[in-house]
Parts: structure tokens; sequence; C-alpha cells
């Protein structure tokens, strides 16, 4: 970190992107004074507290919670614990979300965490950016619900092991017709995932309602009694060691199932009154979340026995609807239905990472970025797709053979926790070093950034400590998915050294960041190469 904030690092600010004229340097933290009745016609067409709820709750509901339950009861073996867990998965949820709405309010431009990384450390220049970049691209990847697309696809067809490499495999064809829909008709595709994207509501509150039902006693099996001594610890084939990594296991195949609240911070400029609407909107969508992932869980409880619950993996759904509503035809279709959500999330997926992808080679921050920026020959973005396929695929068939979900899960999930430790650091930072002169709309008290750092760090260190039980559990070392984590964020480092050192020395060039607003008035940067006089 850095002392006094220097509003001179800050790159110059150019009136529009391809006119070719530059308009003076100006303080960033400075604002543009506009038109009222243009202002008031703005404030009219944009998102209310409404909209900004069910904008908020629809991104975070995604598919974890039809699969991750399964690794979450293992890795805890306690029906009470569980659902305990679930319940702190919100608590921290809202803990992060207030530490990202200050930053957000306070710098409302597009790329969120990159732009508070690079607003508290400063020094060496541009290497948090190569280190979120480098997570960003390396494990942005669909393959988690590409794997559990294709394991409820085989249940549904009424497969009696829905796992191993056929589910691979479709999860591959998966992946491939997502890129190449968007790859080839960028439209049709966004068409389709928002069709799809209805599914996983209805379902989960399909799912809770047959819960109720259950613990009525309309069920095709006996009753589980898994709410009999409900803290009471599971033993045996499935269940996990127990101790602070089980916990920490559970605890990231959570987050992963919440994973949607920083959309928050994206959509701070088409809000009215953001302060207000967020300040109301976030934690109604946070809060009704929470509550739907628990009765959710509650309905698996009141339906899954434990030993079935801890070994049915990606499937839980299809599980609990097997036991609540037989083998027949019409009970298999509901499994394909949880299919086509997934399906509807590898779409969405794809969609946005293959555009941060398009956005960080525009910004030139890749090798070759002319060629990763293509909109060629569809008007979409099918280099920055292909590097998004490439790169899921790989993630599919790389692990062992064998169950491959919760290890995908965990890779995906964890480095967001060193990244989210080090904001959350950098805030409580910016709070209390006068120097920095921090100011923001929103403000996050010492205990909710405690708490959220705390968290992350628990995340962060954990994995890296044996469980207490069989090492290789899961099918692979237990320090697999944090060792390659934490590689993936270093080679960023190793990438910033190459691309602002190494590189630059030998072509006679330094790296500069430029900002410039659109047609549209969005701010976006572009790093450039500015060549040195040599002598």
């Amino acid at each position: 970190m850095s002392g006094k904030y220097d509003y001179a690092d800050e790159p110059t600010v150019r009136a529009k992107s391809g006119t070719g004229d530059q308009s003076p340097p100006m303080d960033v933290a400075q604002g543009i004074v506009q038109d009222e009745k243009t202002y008031e016609f703005e404030e009219s067409r944009k998102i209310g507290i409404t909209g900004a709820v069910f904008l908020i709750l629809n991104k975070m509901i995604g598919t974890g919670i039809f699969s991750t339950p399964s690794g979450i009861f293992a890795a805890t073996g306690s029906v009470g614990v569980a659902l305990f867990l679930w319940i702190i998965g919100g608590i921290l949820t809202f803990a992060g979300l207030s530490v990202f709405l200050e930053f957000g309010l306070a710098i409302p431009r597009s790329g969120g965490e990159k732009n508070y990384l690079e607003r508290v450390y400063r020094r060496p220049k541009y290497v948090a950016t190569c280190v979120l970049a480098a997570q960003m691209l390396l494990l942005g990847f669909s393959s988690g619900n590409s794997l559990a697309f294709g394991r409820y696809v085989l249940f549904a067809s009424g497969s009696k092991s829905p796992d191993g490499w056929a589910a691979r495999g479709i999860a591959v064809a998966c992946a491939t017709f997502a890129c190449a829909l968007h790859a080839t008709l960028p439209k049709w595709g966004i068409r389709l995932f928002n069709v799809l994207g209805v599914f996983k509501v209805i379902i989960l509150l399909f799912i809770i309602f047959s819960g109720f039902a259950a613990l009525a006693g309309h069920r095709n099996v006996p009753d589980p009694k898994n709410f009999d001594n409900a803290f009471t610890l599971g033993t045996g084939d499935g269940y996990g060691g127990g101790g602070a990594y089980a916990y920490c296991s559970a605890l990231l195949r959570i987050i992963y199932s919440y994973k949607g609240w920083e959309n928050a911070n994206y959509v701070v400029s088409e809000l009215k009154h953001p302060r207000k609407t967020l300040a109301i909107a976030a934690p109604l969508a946070v809060g009704g979340v929470t509550i739907l992932y628990v009765l959710a869980n509650v309905a698996y409880f009141a339906a899954i026995p434990k030993s079935e619950l801890a070994n049915s993996e990606a499937i839980v759904a299809g599980v609990f609807f097997k036991n609540v509503f037989g083998e027949s035809a019409g009970a298999r279709s509901l499994p394909a239905f949880v299919a086509l959500s997934n399906l509807g999330n590898v779409l969405a997926v794809s969609f946005a990472h293959a555009r941060l992808n398009q956005e960080f080679a525009k910004e030139g921050l890749l090798p070759w970025s002319a060629f990763w920026a293509s909109n060629k020959p569809f008007n979409a973005p099918a280099t920055a797709l292909f590097l998004h396929w490439l790169i899921t695929v790989i993630v599919l068939i790389a692990p062992p053979a064998g169950p491959a979900y919760n290890f995908i899960v965990d890779l995906y999930t964890y480095p967001g926790a060193w990244i989210n430790g080090f904001v959350t650091a950098g805030l409580i930072y910016l709070h209390y070093n006068k120097r920095e002169h921090w100011t923001s709309p929103w403000r996050t008290y010492l205990p909710v950034a405690v708490l959220y750092l705390a968290a992350n760090i628990f995340l962060a260190l954990t994995p890296f400590i044996p469980p207490d039980g069989d090492w290789n559990a899961e099918g692979y070392p237990y320090y697999v998915f944090p060792v390659v984590g934490v590689a993936v964020l270093l080679l960023g480092v190793v990438y910033w050294v190459l691309w602002m050192r190494v590189v630059p020395r030998l072509g006679g060039y330094k790296v500069t960041a430029e900002r410039f607003e659109d047609a549209d008035g969005v701010e976006h940067v572009r790093y450039v190469k500015v060549y040195t006089k040599r002598e």
C-alpha cells in the first residue's frame, strides 16, 4: 500500500473514443455537471428498488443450490451444522456486499475489483491488475455448471451411474454448444439464457413447496428422520474427515452458491439514487436468497437419507425428485428441467466471461490483444469465447477419473477468497489512513469489515492444513485446489514482471494507462506503449 494518494497516478481522461481530441487533464474524483432536465429524464429511465431486488436476486440464484448441498453435508456430517453454515453464508454475503458497495459508490466505474485493488495497491504499479486478470482469465470457466448439466442429463435418462467420463463428455458438448451459439448467433444466445433463467427460480420454488409436502409425509421413501438429533455428526463412506478443512470446504461451496451478489456493483450507474436504492434492495435480495436456500436444504433433508445425500454429489435435486415423486417418466422429467437451468447458467457465464476476456484484450492487457479483442466474423467475441471454451474444457478433463464436481467448484471459488481479503484489507486501510482522504456515500462499519476479512483469511489459509481424515477423500490430494489457485494468482505476478519490466526494457518503451469515455459516456481504460527516446 502506498502513502498519500497522488491523483497524478491516475491516467488522463479523454472526451470520446475515436475522436482524436484530448480534453485537458482533470481530477478523476471530479464529477460532471449535467443539465437538470437531462438528469431528471435519465433518472426516470433507471432501475428502482423493486427492479434492483429482482436483478440481484436473479443473478445470485444459480445452479449451485441444486448440486452443492451434497458436498456441504458430506463435509460437515451434520444436518444442523450444514443448515447453520448456509445462514453464515448469507451473513458473509451481507458483509461482502457492504464492502463492495462502499468501493462501488466511491469509484463508480466498470471493472469492479480491478478498480478497488488499483486504488489501494498502487505500488508496484498494475501488479494487482495482472493478478486479478490471471484469476478472471484462467479460472473464469463454466466447467462446474457444464458438468452438472452432464450429470443431470444422464440421471434424467435413467442412468444408474450418472458420473465419470460420460458426464464429462456431455459437459464438453454443453460448453461447446454455448460458446458456438454466442460466437455465431449472439442474439439467440442471449434470448436463450434469458428464457432458461426462469427455470431455476421456478424449480427452486417447486423444490421448497415439495419439501413441505415431504415433511408432511408425502414421500416414496421412509422418513429419513434427519431432523432427529440434527447436530449429530455422521460417519462412514462419503463423509469428510471433519475439522477446519471440512468446514472450509463446505463454506467455499456455499459461497459458490451465493455468487452473483457482486453484480450489485456493476449496475450502480443504472440505479435511481444508488445509495438509497442499494441500501434497501441489496439486503432484501440477499436476505431473500438466504431464506430460499435454507428452505431448499430443509426440503432435501426431508426426503433424502443422510448416506444417500452425502454421496449424491451434483445430482441432489434429482435424488430429491426421485424420493418424492418416484421413478415414473414424469418424475424423471423434473431433473431434465434442472439440466436446462444448468444450460442456461453455462450460456450466461460463457457470455459474461468471454466479454470480460475481450475487455482485457481491448485494454491491451493480453498478448496479441488485437486477436483476442476481435468481433469477426459474426460481430461477436468469437476468439474470446474460444479462450473461455478452451479453459473450460481443460478444467473438465484434467481432474482424475471419478467425481470432479466438488474439485471444480472449490477451484473456481477459492482464489476469490484471496482477492476479497485484499479488497477488504484495503478498505480498512483507507478508513484509518487519513492521508488517503477516503470518502464514500456508503460506510462499512469496522466489525463488518473485520468479519469479512477474517472469513476470507480462514478460507484462503485453511485448505493448506491437512484434514483429520483421508487426505485423498475426494479422489485427489487435499492440497491440489489451493495450490493451483495460488499458483494462478502468482502467475499474474510473473506476467506483470514480463509485461511491465522485462519486455518494455528490451523494447525501449514503458506501459502506461489512459482513461477515456466512449460515445455512450462509459469510462474505459487502455494500456498503451510509450516509447522512450534513445540517446
